[in-house]
This record gives C-alpha cells, structure tokens and sequence, in this order.
C-alpha cells in the first residue's frame, strides 16, 4: 500500500456529516524534526476525509476468519482545558503548543501503520494530523462515533464544580440528566472499531480518540482495569477479530506522563 501525508491548506472543523476537508496546522512552528520541517518552519497539512456515522456497517468484502486488526488508540494532546482543569466531553478547545510538541515526541517512537483515523474534534484531529505527516502516512480518516463522551451540564466545568454540584456522581461513575449514556458511547465505540477493521482487515491502524471513550469501552468489554487513566498520547490496543468481536489489550504510553489534569 502506498502510503503518503498530502499537502494543502484549510481549517480543522468539528464536522458531523461525510466529505473531504482540510488540516492545517498554522500554530506548529518548529514541532518537526529539522529533516520534516517545510521551508518556513511549519508542520505540513493533511487531508482528512470525515466519515458519515450510520447506524449500520458499510458492506465490505468478507475476511478470512483468520484476520486480525490490531487497533491502537491513543488519547489526543494536551489541550486549552487540559491545561485549565476543564471537563471537555464534546466541547472542542484547541490543542496547546504542549500538546503538539507531545504529537511529535509520540510519532518519534510510533512505528508505521496501514492508516491513522481520528475523532472528529480538533484536538484528536491535530494531534493524529501531526503524527500522520511524521509517519508519512494519509490522509486522515475522521469518523464522529470515535469522539468523547457528552457529559451535558459538566462540560467546562472543574472537577471541584462538579463534585458541588453533584455530590458522589463522580466516585460512582454516575452522568448528570443530559449526559450521553455509556450503553450509547459503547455502541457507537464499537461500531466505529468494527468500521475501521472491515476497510483494514489483518492490518494495524492507529486511531487518537479521548480518554473516556477508551475507559468506557474497555470497562463494557470486561477488561479489569476500571481504575486504569490515560494521560496525553497514552492509549491501549483493541483487537477486532473477524467476526466483529472486540478484544480489549494491554496498555501503551508513549511519552512521559506531565502534569496536567485529568479532565475528559
């Protein structure tokens, strides 16, 4: 497979409809390694190509029962409400000049891979934007069933409101009215890494997603880690099997952890 990043220009949107549009990176100055950078110091830009979400799976050819994709997702950089202690869900703060350069030290020890996806909000998007042009792969495949948990009324929100306003609901993993339940981020979780295995099948792709989309997924798939947090550019495996079963694996970190919150 021919593998290549493609240049050209344009605005990161959070987009929940399919079609083509453009990555630009205009705040990665000097983020590259000097052997990637472009004359004018700049990361180069990536196509990505946003995926429709459906309620069904795109018919693909049938595998061989003996295909397995390797799935490694990765939490997205450091972004604005990381560094402010601010509960994300849906909402869509850029990434900080912290988290780019955390791209970028992550793709030093990635290793290559059929294709990179990404959620649809920016700091997912920037940060698979900025790890594809480092690995020479793309474009990037965007997909809205890959971002965070809707958290409602928590969302902008500090912990330390949170837990004022509603007492508990935190240690006992309860949503507030409005939230998005984890039956439903399950749902389209796994049918986002099933999408993603049937158009790669027996290959290993890379998807940067969130945090609370990766604990919610290994928490429905029993894996017996619920305590388990994913700092900035650390992530885990999921196997896919082709019969559609999703297998939680272990546990990856690519850079040393920071301190930052640990804010959805």
């Amino acid at each position: 497979m021919k593998r290549s990043a493609i240049a050209s220009g344009g605005l990161c949107q959070h987009l929940a409809h399919g079609g083509a549009f453009e990555l630009s990176l205009p705040r990665a100055r000097s983020l590259a390694s000097r052997s990637e950078e472009t004359e004018r110091g700049h990361v180069s830009m990536v196509v990505a190509t946003v995926r429709t979400a459906t309620a069904t799976l795109e018919r693909v050819p049938a595998p061989d029962a003996s295909q397995l994709t390797r799935i490694l997702t990765l939490r997205h950089g450091e972004s604005e409400w990381n560094a402010i202690g601010r509960w994300q869900g849906q909402e869509d703060p850029p990434l900080t000049d912290a988290g780019m350069l955390q791209a970028v030290a992550a793709a030093e020890v990635l290793g290559t891979f059929d294709a990179v996806w990404a959620s649809t909000l920016q700091r997912a998007a920037y940060t698979a934007a900025i790890i594809a042009e480092a690995l020479g792969i793309g474009p990037v495949q965007l997909d809205p069933d890959l971002m965070e948990n809707a958290f409602g009324p928590w969302q902008g929100l500090t912990i330390a409101e949170i837990e004022a306003g509603w007492p508990n609901f935190l240690a006992e993993h309860r949503r507030p009215p409005g939230a998005e339940q984890p039956d439903e981020v399950t749902e389209r979780g796994l049918r986002a890494l099933q999408r993603i295995a049937g158009e790669h099948p027996g290959g290993e792709v890379l998807v940067v997603t969130h945090g609370g989309l990766m604990r919610t997924l290994r928490r429905a798939l029993g894996s017996n880690d619920d305590q388990m947090r994913f700092t900035n550019l650390g992530g885990c495996w999921f196997n896919v099997h082709a019969d559609g079963r999703v297998v939680p694996g272990e546990p990856v970190h690519l850079i040393e952890p920071q301190a930052f919150g640990d804010t959805l």
